[in-house]
């Protein structure tokens, strides 16, 4: 299939560009009014990421409304664990929640590594998107890093500490390690499925990669993320560490393509020490509750600092749900007015 804007994925592969795409976390998403008219529609969360024409539907949005440069597939990072056999439900104004969690070997021993075809409902709904989108603009897929997908399932929820999971690394590092193996096969397999299905980028998302120490980042959460990047399939991939300013040189080394920031990693400073990836972000998404003036100057800035080459404008984390649309599309519409890049020779 012929793709008319395919700036995402030039920019990824090192290919000139005429301008810097864009593209936002949780861009399919409460934001949206079109959004909450079809997730009032379905009843629950759950339901829309379960049901294929949904999913699909929601995911199409941003590209029709906020004109960004690819589409992200809707779906949840927790859908794998679910997989694995460990139930997650998804509460109004808490979030997630796990009715049962991990924290012994008998816990462990009644999960089983997820296959792509557990979760077939996210697969069709690439499907039906990629053939929706016709070619307009590329299909993210994703998933959950796996020290991230871990820490939810040892607490059970949303936490500000995490301690329990982190509790776990201190005193039973081999079964932390024997659930982190058991996450990444999955996340593989399901990776994989998804680029089967037609996804042609995938983004890891290490949401809580900023509550570890860099030893322990060190130990039980990069070489999870370097294995998933070395064997899935060759797609363009992005890597998005939150609160990981202290890993970025071994980010660097990751066998990715892209380095997503957050807005607390200064943009020079990345670019010197991340020399050989793309770099993605990072405007603090609080900046998008400012005037379209302010909204305008400060996007100007940090285009400006990245620099024309080898960068992907988003936010340093997903959009925030009270956020006006018109306030989203003057970033957009920033980004993609910007000067134009100067192809290389």
């Amino acid at each position: 299939m012929h793709v008319s804007n395919h700036l995402l994925v030039d920019t990824l592969s090192g290919k000139p560009t005429n301008r810097t795409p864009v593209w936002l976390m949780r861009q399919a998403g409460r934001v949206l009014p079109e959004y909450r008219k079809v997730r009032e529609t379905a009843g629950s969360f759950k339901t829309m990421v379960t049901r294929p024409e949904l999913a699909c539907e929601v995911t199409l949005q941003p590209v029709d409304i906020l004109g960004v440069d690819a589409a992200i597939i809707f779906s949840d990072i927790l859908v794998v664990p679910e997989a694995m056999g460990l139930r997650y439900e998804m509460e109004e104004n808490k979030g997630p929640v796990f009715p049962h969690t991990v924290r012994s070997a008998n816990d462990l021993a009644k999960l089983h590594v997820a296959s792509a075809d557990q979760l077939h409902y996210v697969m069709e709904a690439i499907r039906l998107a990629r053939r929706e989108l016709n070619g307009r603009v590329p299909l993210i897929g994703f998933a959950g890093a796996p020290w991230t997908i871990f820490a939810y399932m040892i607490e059970g929820t949303g936490s500000k500490t995490f301690s329990r999971a982190r509790k776990m690394l201190y005193n039973e590092p081999h079964l932390a390690h024997q659930l982190l193996d058991m996450i990444t096969q999955s996340t593989i397999n399901y990776l994989n499925g998804q680029v089967a299905a037609g996804a042609e980028v995938i983004q890891l998302f290490d949401s809580w990669a900023g509550i570890l120490g860099p030893d322990q980042y060190h130990a039980f959460s990069l070489p999870y993320i370097h294995k998933i990047c070395r064997e899935i399939a060759p797609v363009p991939t992005i890597v998005f560490a939150k609160g990981a300013f202290f890993a970025r040189r071994e980010l660097n080394n990751l066998p990715c393509d892209g380095i997503g920031l957050d807005w607390t990693m200064d943009s020079r400073e990345s670019r010197r020490i991340i020399p050989d990836k793309v770099l993605q972000g990072n405007l603090d998404p609080c900046a998008l509750y400012a005037s379209a003036g302010d909204i305008r100057r400060e996007t100007t800035r940090m285009l400006d600092a990245f620099g024309p080459e080898r960068y992907i404008a988003n936010l340093g984390h997903g959009l925030y749900p009270d956020t006006e649309v018109d306030s989203v599309k003057c970033f957009v519409d920033t980004v993609k007015s910007y000067r134009e890049k100067v192809p290389r020779e």
